[in-house]
């Protein structure tokens, strides 16, 4: 795209960054990056896809911070802390609320293995990602134009994946409607928060019972070399999510499950 990258990023920051997470990237992979930056605030003239523009805070609070799932899981599909082997053939992960591709993108130019659906309710978003996927040459990535409902029911993608994520702005229980009724049983959804994480999985409890959900676990941290403080949220998908999972468009965030 005629970018000079190396002239115009400064990319020690998220070369440390990378290397706390003990992610490795080629060359190729840290190009996808910034033209994948390009390609963003080329198009957030027309399209709100970010209030961050700096390319060294795209970085820190976009890219890495999509990329600190490697804090709750290994992206073979077995969580670290197990410490057990996993032969995970192949991870499928739906991004739901994906917004401008974050984290899906960030996790799939990183982990090129990965199988990744893109799940975004704005039609100018999906266009933008379909436009990236084209751009970055990765495979095996999908952008999809709905709402969170609309797919996730029999003879569409409901209980298909090994791994939901979610950095949308909802509280826990709203988010795990939206989400769990995707995973697979022996799945997890993991859902990307901040200070209140412990505070939602108190009163979230029960919702996620209800949708199949075991007892949630917390790993908290901040970003390397910031003060922005994370937490990931991992549920386990211990059972089937009832039929009636999730509720037509709009009634988990008017009436969240109690």
């Amino acid at each position: 795209m005629g970018f000079d990258y190396q002239k115009q990023c400064d990319l020690q920051q998220f070369q440390k960054d990378l290397d706390a997470f003990h992610i490795t990237l080629s060359e190729k992979q840290i190009q996808q990056f910034v033209v994948y930056y390009e390609m963003m605030i080329a198009r957030n003239e027309s399209v709100n896809l970010t209030a961050i523009t700096d390319f060294e805070e795209v970085c820190k609070k976009h890219f890495i911070d999509s990329l600190s799932l490697v804090k709750a899981i290994d992206l073979s599909g077995r969580r670290q802390e197990s410490g057990s082997s996993s032969d995970h053939p192949e991870l499928t992960l739906i991004d739901v609320g994906t917004g401008a591709g974050f984290p899906g993108i960030p996790l799939k130019i990183a982990f090129p293995d990965l199988r990744v659906t893109l799940l975004d309710s704005l039609n100018k978003r999906v266009d933008f990602l379909r436009e990236v996927i084209a751009e970055l040459e990765l495979e095996k990535i999908e952008a999809i134009h709905g709402r969170a409902e609309d797919y996730a029911v029999p003879g569409q993608l409901r209980e298909q994946y090994d791994l939901c994520v979610s950095r949308a702005v909802a509280n826990l229980a709203v988010l795990s409607e939206y989400c769990l009724p995707y995973v697979k049983v022996g799945g997890s959804f993991i859902a990307y928060k901040s200070e209140k994480a412990a505070e939602e999985m108190r009163e979230a409890e029960n919702a996620i019972r209800i949708l199949g959900g075991g007892a949630a676990e917390q790993i908290s941290f901040t970003l390397p070399d910031a003060d922005i403080y994370r937490s990931l949220v991992t549920i386990a998908k211990v059972s089937t999510t009832p039929a009636k999972y999730p509720r037509k468009a709009g009634t988990a965030g008017r009436k969240p499950l109690q």
